[in-house]
């Protein structure tokens, strides 16, 4: 009822709408063409690496141009970004779910101009700044958390493996002669806000060792049943330290059933993961979300742990590289990465690629081993 006699009408909920608390409607956002059709799409096109066309019931068209773009972003980039929608496409900008930038505009005569300013503009060391491309049959931008920048539990980064990742798979961003479109993903530790469990190829970042204690100041900085009560492995268990300054209130952390999460960190400072030895990189490949051909797919660990190794994560980026131009070379037309290797067998899939293969690599999230394990007497290792 308060709200009700502030003047509140919930039949329309935006009326006279105060826009400051809270996120605008996104529909203020639209481009006209794009507003007046909403709808009324019939189909869409990829032209060329980069450019797409939408067309509607009435004819009216929308020619998008996709570049690169980064999840990190600095002011100036964000200001040349709205410079470059103002002038050619009436202020009007959109970020894609993988962090590409779409830039639209409503006539084909405007691409060509449009397209030669995004490529003529170059960081001082000859880069581009927004490289067109990320359609179709080829590798888009990577998805990826907030690592070493950010996140207080990362066992590796974010932005620099996939900076260095992407410089080795740059070629296929700016092309589409990949079998099927190929989504590479980056989570920097097993919380997964990088949702990696079902990308063609997942980059995870990986801790080896449980929390760091330090007993002198758990019981100052921590509230020890908060910290108890956020392990989801029941790992932790109050317990009294002798110390140089006497006895202190702490905690002792069951290894064996630590899983590295790092919730324990979130609720208390004085329990450090990160270790610059236990901690690495953890690849994994065949997961998909789509329905088409087969199922949605869980991704599978293909490589147990590589070191990290910064600033260009060198073993990391040449290993997604042979698998990516194996999978290129040996696939058939539409299939993605986890249907070729289960149409060839995972055990080829590990000669093809060049990689160890043990028992530890062959189970996924989905089912027990027994259905996953090729419990066959042809079966070797």
């Amino acid at each position: 009822m308060a709200f009700i006699s502030s003047g509140y009408n919930p039949d329309k909920p935006m009326e006279n709408r105060i826009t400051d608390i809270g996120p605008r409607h996104f529909e203020e956002f639209y481009p006209p063409v794009i507003k007046a059709n909403k709808g009324k799409w019939l189909y869409h096109e990829i032209l060329e690496p980069g450019v797409l066309v939408h067309v509607s019931e009435s004819g009216a068209e929308v020619y998008t141009v996709r570049v690169g773009g980064a999840r990190l972003l600095s002011c100036t980039h964000i200001r040349e970004i709205c410079e470059i929608a103002d002038k050619h496409c009436d202020g009007y900008v959109r970020f894609t779910t993988r962090n590409n930038i779409e830039f639209m505009v409503d006539n084909k005569n405007k691409v060509a101009a449009l397209k030669a300013d995004l490529e003529s503009r170059k960081f001082a060391g000859g880069s581009f700044k927004f490289p067109v491309g990320g359609t179709g049959a080829g590798i888009t931008n990577i998805v990826h958390t907030q690592g070493w920048i950010h996140c207080h539990t990362p066992a590796t980064d974010a932005s620099g493996p996939v900076k260095a990742t992407m410089d080795v798979l740059f070629d296929e961003f700016k092309n589409m002669r990949m079998p099927a479109h190929l989504r590479v993903s980056l989570a920097c530790c097993l919380n997964m806000c990088g949702a990696v469990h079902c990308s063609d190829i997942a980059i995870l970042g990986f801790h080896r060792k449980p929390p760091m204690l330090d007993h002198e100041y758990l019981d100052k900085m921590c509230e020890i049943p908060l910290a108890i009560a956020a392990c989801p492995t029941a790992a932790i268990r109050p317990s009294k330290v002798d110390t140089a300054n006497g006895q202190v209130n702490s905690v002792a952390v069951k290894s064996e059933r630590c899983m590295f999460c790092g919730n324990c960190y979130t609720m208390c400072p004085a329990m450090p993961l990160a270790d610059d030895e236990g901690d690495g990189i953890v690849l994994m490949v065949g997961g998909k979300v789509s329905n088409r051909i087969s199922r949605p797919k869980f991704s599978k660990v293909v490589v147990a742990f590589i070191p990290n190794e910064p600033p260009r994560w060198p073993t990391t980026t040449s290993t997604i590289k042979k698998i990516v131009d194996v999978y290129a070379s040996n696939a058939n037309k539409y299939e993605r990465l986890g249907e070729w290797a289960e149409r060839i067998g995972w055990e080829r899939f590990f000669e093809k690629c060049e990689l160890p293969f043990t028992h530890h690599l062959i189970d996924d999230f989905r089912d027990p081993a027994y259905y996953t394990w090729r419990h066959t007497s042809q079966f070797k290792f």
